[in-house]
């Protein structure tokens, strides 16, 4: 959105002056200089050029979706998201009830913005970051305490080019994700996740294997270790998600996800358990399935568990952590908006909804370029990037509420605080564990997984003629 642009800005701003359109406005100008004498209009022209002058002032104060550095080729009808164009256009009513129909009521409210300081909002200015809070309300019990946590989600773009030096691409991202992660450990964030391979360019298209260098351990590797000391520092827990190289298995490579106690020590790691094969997206070159099954981690502020991207698209495999007795499941991604942006809003919901969870959904952002270009067998020339990954990221509630969405195009934290206790809540008024049938699911499973399997179908006998 340039707000240089006084096109642009009769275009964007139609309604941000009440009921006045600056479009109508412009028209009038229009009628006024062919029908009226030159000093009317040279006063009207006037009043135009005031009130543009002062949307200019709004933008360059930092309103939310005005990003002078905003692309149009991310960017919502300018916009850096699309919660940043429907709070700039609707009323604080109109918008009430936009996000009631889009995003769910929590305790008979849309979910509520948090409290943040300002120092912090002085800080995401000046390091320039997507920065916004929620906070999700649970019904006051009798006999338990409120649970209350903060929890950050963290997505970013890679700071160097992909030509330059692994070690220099690194340190740079570190520095960034430093930033970021201080920034939450201020505004008193007690668990994180960042996004999928968070420490490298997402390379795994190109089957290349120089990338490869970026793999680590998992327990002592320069990414955990990191980490570690932040963690300490902040008395967090951190969740991430990177490339291992288990030196304990013949240098083989997972897409891990470590989890680091607010101690700084490794309370355990999870591995991705499905790999994708779709377009560019083939994985395989790098990594297999996971083993890890699906653990869920008792930390000191709840149970976690991490369902690592294309796990989203498996019902079932969110489904087990909720089995498992998770009470926040993290998904954190590398997805591009030409393959998976009309489902991105819909999953981690539905996810948090059918197993009684919150969700923390993370994508990286940026369009990344490499050296060489490389083909997907989908009949697409060859190029050098995947696409655009859209950021996005955002939470979900159990009972069916979330917040909106950071930046589609810039770096961005976004933190809730929430009452673990509207997890119970939401089990007991909806008993989606009393009424599911396990041992109809189990006994399907059983016999689909056999060789012999014959599919359920009983056919209209008419069309046996």
């Amino acid at each position: 959105f340039d707000c240089n642009y006084r096109e642009r800005l009769v275009s964007y701003s139609a309604s941000r002056r009440g009921s006045a359109s600056f479009v109508h406005l412009f028209r009038l100008n229009l009628i006024i200089m062919i029908k009226m004498n030159a000093l009317v209009t040279f006063v009207s022209l006037l009043i135009f050029v005031v009130l543009a002058h002062g949307a200019d002032e709004t933008c360059s104060a930092g309103g939310q979706g005005c990003n002078q550095e905003t692309s149009e080729a991310w960017g919502v009808a300018g916009f850096d998201s699309l919660d940043a164009l429907l709070k700039a256009r609707l009323s604080p009513e109109e918008l009430k009830e936009a996000r009631r129909i889009m995003y769910g009521f929590n305790a008979g409210d849309a979910v509520r913005e948090g409290n943040i300081t300002a120092a912090s909002r002085s800080l995401a200015h000046e390091k320039e970051f997507d920065l916004q809070a929620y906070k999700f309300l649970a019904a006051p019990e009798q006999m338990r305490a409120p649970r209350n946590v903060k929890v950050g989600l963290i997505q970013h773009g890679i700071v160097l080019p992909t030509t330059d030096g692994f070690p220099e691409q690194k340190q740079a991202i570190f520095d960034r994700v430093k930033e970021l992660i201080d920034a939450a450990g201020a505004e008193g964030v007690n668990i994180i996740c960042l996004q999928e391979a968070w420490t490298m360019p997402f390379a795994f298209a190109t089957r290349e294997k120089q990338w490869c260098e970026f793999a680590e351990s998992a327990e002592k590797g320069e990414s955990t270790v990191f980490l570690q000391e932040l963690a300490r520092k902040w008395n967090m827990v951190i969740v991430s998600p990177m490339l291992e190289r288990d030196e304990n298995h013949g240098d083989t490579i997972w897409n891990t996800a470590v989890v680091i106690g607010n101690n700084g020590n490794v309370i355990g790691k999870h591995r991705k358990n499905h790999i994708p094969r779709v377009g560019d997206f083939n994985e395989a070159t790098y990594y297999t399935e996971g083993n890890t099954g699906h653990p869920v981690f008792q930390t000191v502020y709840g149970k976690i568990a991490i369902n690592i991207c294309y796990g989203r698209h498996h019902p079932l495999n969110w489904q087990a952590f909720g089995l498992n007795g998770a009470e926040i499941v993290f998904n954190p991604s590398a997805t591009v908006g030409a393959l998976s942006e009309p489902m991105w809003a819909v999953e981690a919901r539905n996810a948090a909804i059918t197993s009684n969870y919150f969700v923390g959904a993370i994508n990286r952002v940026g369009t990344e370029v490499f050296p060489n270009a490389f083909t997907s067998g989908d009949g697409k020339p060859a190029h050098k990037d995947f696409g655009h990954f859209y950021g996005s990221s955002y939470f979900a509630g159990p009972d069916a509420s979330r917040t909106p969405a950071l930046s589609r195009g810039r770096d961005g934290l976004i933190i809730a605080e929430m009452d673990l206790n509207l997890v119970q809540q939401v089990k007991d008024r909806w008993m989606l564990r009393i009424t599911a049938r396990y041992e109809l699911y189990a006994a399907l499973f059983n016999e689909y997984i056999k060789e012999d399997y014959t599919p359920q179908v009983i056919t209209d006998p008419s069309l046996e003629g």
